[in-house]
Parts: C-alpha cells; structure tokens; sequence
C-alpha cells in the first residue's frame, strides 16, 4: 500500500485534534480564569532507506506526524474589575478550592455565588474552601471576607472538566485575593483564530496529498490494464 497515504493521514489526524483543542479554547475566550491549551505535535520517526544491492544510503524517509501531548499554559492573566461582591480573583499564584463530589478540585474562576445555606459556592453549587479547608460562611449582608478563602499552592496541575483542576496540593500560596474582580480567559481570540486557519489549512493539505496520490494510483491501474489488454 502506498506509504503517503497513512503519512499523510497521520498530520491529519495530528491537526484534527488540534483543531477540537482550539475550538474547546474559542467556546472559553470569556470563561473567567480559563487556561489556554495547546497540542504539541511530534513525528513518528524516520525510515533511513538504503539501496538493497549496494547498501549505498538514499535517505530519510518520514513517517508521519502525531499529537504529542497536551500542554495549558497556567500563566496567571490580568483582572478586570466587576464590583460583584462574590466575585473573586487571586492576584498573583495559588488556586481557589472547591468540594466536589469527586473530591477537591482546584480552580481560578472567582465568579462564585451564595447557597440557601449561606456558603460560598462556585457556579455548579460546589462549596468554596477556606484557608483550613472548611466551607466558607457568608457574612449577614451575604458578603464575603477576602482572608476567609483559601488560595492554595498545587504541583502538576491537570485539567479535569468544568474549569476545575487536580494536583498535590501543598498548603497556601502567595497569591492575594481580590473582591469585585475576576481573572481574565487565557485566550486570545484573535491569535486563536489564526491559528484555527492554520490548523485547517494543514489538514487541507493532508487531504489534497490524499486526493493526488488516489489519482495517481487509478491511473498507473489504469494505464497497466490497457497495457496488458485488461488482464491485471
């Protein structure tokens, strides 16, 4: 089977997901304290072909491109100021945590809210934590003390869905919080986008190789059938 066929299936597949990772950052440009992901891509590795009679080296011949890893970019971003009284935002390191049902995750979207019961919760109703790891209490007026939520250091960061993070946790970290201001998406749309274009025009390259070396190959079946008077 000709080799350039899965070569240049492989980048396609490569950009294929890359494109999900970017659209996935696109949908989140205004989601507040968003990391920005990235797909590294890497190749297969090399074929190094020789000429079976002399030995004498041809070359290289690649195998193709796969997406390596998944890298987000957990830089902190800028704060803009809303004035919502819930809403929270860590100026400088450290991660806001929140008890889930699946155990403490970690995120930096201050855009909390309050429960019936008085706690401070994220968006999705899990209770935010303070410095001790307790729920934290809203005050009578439904406001909430900057140094009663905790900002916790974590090692090895990984996304698991919903803006959260997991990771080992290792006590506070230096990061101070914010009252009436968020922290901005890691997105930039407009470098985004183009890398969307890129991304796409990559693929549409795969396909065009694809297309090329089919109808090179119909063809040279072609030609050989006529050759032989049909028989192959």
């Amino acid at each position: 089977m000709e080799r350039g066929l899965y070569i240049a299936a492989s980048g396609m597949v490569a950009e294929q997901m890359r494109q999900d990772a970017i659209a996935n950052d696109l949908a989140n440009a205004s989601t507040p304290g968003y990391k920005a992901d990235r797909v590294t891509q890497a190749t297969f590795g090399d074929l190094l072909l020789s000429n079976s009679a002399t030995g004498q080296v041809v070359g290289a011949l690649g195998m193709g491109a796969r997406a390596d890893e998944m890298v987000t970019d957990l830089s902190p971003q800028p704060l803009r100021v809303t004035d919502e009284p819930l809403d929270l935002a860590i100026a400088g390191e450290g991660w806001f945590g929140v008890q889930t049902d699946q155990g403490v995750r970690y995120t930096r979207n201050g855009q909390f809210a309050a429960s019936p019961q008085g706690l401070l919760v994220d968006q999705l109703g899990n209770p935010v934590l303070g410095p001790g790891g307790q729920p934290v209490q809203l005050d009578a007026r439904g406001r909430v003390a900057p140094g009663s939520v905790g900002v916790f250091a974590l090692a090895n960061a990984a996304k698991v869905g919903d803006n959260h993070f997991t990771g080992a946790a290792g006590g506070q970290a230096a990061g101070e919080v914010k009252v009436g201001a968020l922290e901005g998406s890691g997105i930039d749309p407009a470098r985004t986008m183009v890398d969307m274009i890129a991304s796409f025009r990559a693929y549409e390259a795969g396909q065009k190789a694809i297309q090329t070396i089919d109808d090179t190959l119909r063809r040279t079946s072609t030609q050989v059938a006529n050759a032989t008077g049909g028989a192959v």
